[in-house]
């Protein structure tokens, strides 16, 4: 269990980003109404929508993961990989996306512009080579840590 400050600072970035989780739990809503399963995941600080029904993957908003699996600690390629910019074992979906939750709690409403600004979905994007940093490593979830 975090210490006290830590709870205080992620229970303010929760309070920061809720205009992203308003529209995750909208999403996850959607999904349950054909499917999708939900349940809050604490290691990932998220509510987990689990088998949603369309599209592929996995999405974050907010302290909200969506994805099309039944779990979300499966192996996935890193956008480098998917890229062609060489080969690199497969890390877990679930350190991917969580890295996305560190980041929208310190972003906030800031994040989906400043997201779509630096590339959107693209091995180009620094917070999408953030998120695998971190599910490689552990570290460097923040997207202009260091150089990649």
């Amino acid at each position: 269990m975090p210490c006290p400050l830590l709870r205080g600072v992620i229970a303010l970035g929760m309070c920061w980003t809720l205009p992203n989780t308003l529209l995750g739990v909208l999403a996850g809503c959607v999904g349950f109404m054909f499917g999708a399963r939900m349940r809050w995941q604490r290691r990932e600080l998220a509510l987990v929508v689990r088998c949603w029904p369309w599209g592929g993957g996995a999405l974050t908003l907010g302290n909200v993961i969506v994805h099309t699996g039944e779990r979300l600690d499966t192996p996935c390629f890193t956008y480098a990989h998917r890229a062609g910019r060489g080969v690199e074992p497969p890390v877990s979906l679930a350190d991917h996306e969580r890295a996305h939750v560190y980041q929208y709690l310190l972003l906030g409403p800031l994040f989906l512009p400043l997201y779509l600004l630096c590339g959107g979905v693209s091995v180009r994007n620094p917070f999408e080579r953030a998120a695998d940093r971190y599910a490689q490593s552990g570290y460097g979830w923040w997207p202009w840590a260091g150089r990649d």
